[in-house]
């Protein structure tokens, strides 16, 4: 990618969008444009110059298709979506299976009738099955059933690798995807129910120190196992797959069969109990850990194999303790902004 070149980041009032952007500048991009639909993510002073947010509705066929007409981007990254940890997942999987897939496609098919050189689809670890080998490879994806609590999530970030690999082999595109694992990190959701695991967590505890509680309950028996990547980890490992040279990007991503998508993660993973312990010592939380063995626990284990992308020459930097903290960090200074619903 050309720094002078025009990117679009889908989805840039995200997490995943806003840590995009935040490498995008570090890296001298000049020249980029984030749909924002419901709020506007925290940009660092001097930004604005290279930033402009717009509000978009991804679910919306013909403003996508308009706005693809009005901006031209060269480049697109596909950071929209609808998420939530296991009680979301199981409380509105119609929403979450019709609007993934509506977004997706949106944005697919328009970067392909805009003529885009490339674009990176972020997908998740929950497309492999529920009784994957550990650790999981690109090649045990539709090898077996899903976890039944995110179905409609993991099938619709399935459809969008298959979406991208459907226009690769009819259409000639590089259109390539990425599968993190559990992300976290600023501008993460830190509802105590709506989130994933370790924001919902953090913000438990902090509330519990404040409360000066004497217990707090986790979900499931803190048996199941968990792999964590922090998001600027995340967004550095999207512009490296996007800045790949042509001739590896086809050989690695683009020649069919081969999987269009690598995963990206710490290689590392930890128990929900000891993830637990984790957050309440950088919050500072002293009080008792109870485990609700009536909730579920989801995959039992869930660990990502990247050798594929360590062999193109991409690792993890930031630990785990490290990002917690960094994150408790960014929670505290914006704890008045931050998504909490």
């Amino acid at each position: 990618m050309n720094p002078k070149e025009k990117i679009f980041v889908a989805g840039a009032a995200g997490m995943v969008g806003s840590a995009l952007v935040r490498a995008l500048v570090a890296q001298g991009f000049e020249n980029i444009v984030g749909s924002i639909h419901r709020s506007r993510p925290p940009l660092d002073a001097g930004d604005e110059e290279r930033v402009r947010l717009v509000p978009l509705d991804l679910l919306d066929q013909q403003a996508v298709r308009e706005f693809y007409t009005r901006e031209r981007p060269a480049h697109v990254f596909l950071a929209a979506a609808r998420v939530g940890g296991i009680h979301a997942n199981n409380t509105y999987p119609a929403s979450f299976i019709h609007e993934n897939l509506v977004i997706q496609s949106n944005i697919i098919h328009g970067a392909y009738e805009c003529g885009v050189s490339r674009l990176l689809f972020l997908g998740s670890s929950c497309i492999y099955p529920k009784l994957a080998p550990q650790p999981m490879r690109e090649e045990h994806l539709l090898t077996g059933p899903l976890e039944p609590t995110n179905e409609p999530y993991a099938l619709a970030k399935i459809a969008g690798i298959k979406t991208c690999e459907s226009y690769n082999r009819q259409y000639g595109t590089r259109f390539v995807a990425v599968m993190p694992t559990n992300l976290y990190g600023p501008g993460d959701n830190f509802h105590p129910q709506n989130s994933h695991v370790l924001p919902a967590l953090l913000r438990r505890f902090h509330e519990a120190r404040q409360n000066r509680a004497q217990q707090v309950t986790v979900w499931g028996t803190g048996k199941a196992m968990r792999e964590f990547l922090h998001v600027d980890d995340m967004a550095e490992a999207c512009l490296f797959v996007m800045n790949l040279p042509d001739d590896v990007l086809q050989r690695e991503l683009l020649s069919y069969p081969r999987p269009c998508f690598v995963n990206v993660g710490t290689g590392q993973d930890v128990s929900i109990r000891e993830l637990a312990e984790t957050v309440a010592n950088a919050v500072g939380y002293t009080g008792a850990l109870i485990f609700d063995a009536s909730k579920p626990d989801g995959t039992l284990r869930k660990l990502l194999d990247v050798s594929r992308l360590a062999a193109l020459g991409w690792t993890a930097q930031i630990g785990l303790e490290e990002g917690i903290r960094s994150t408790y960090a960014w929670f505290l200074k914006n704890e008045a902004q931050a998504r909490l619903s």
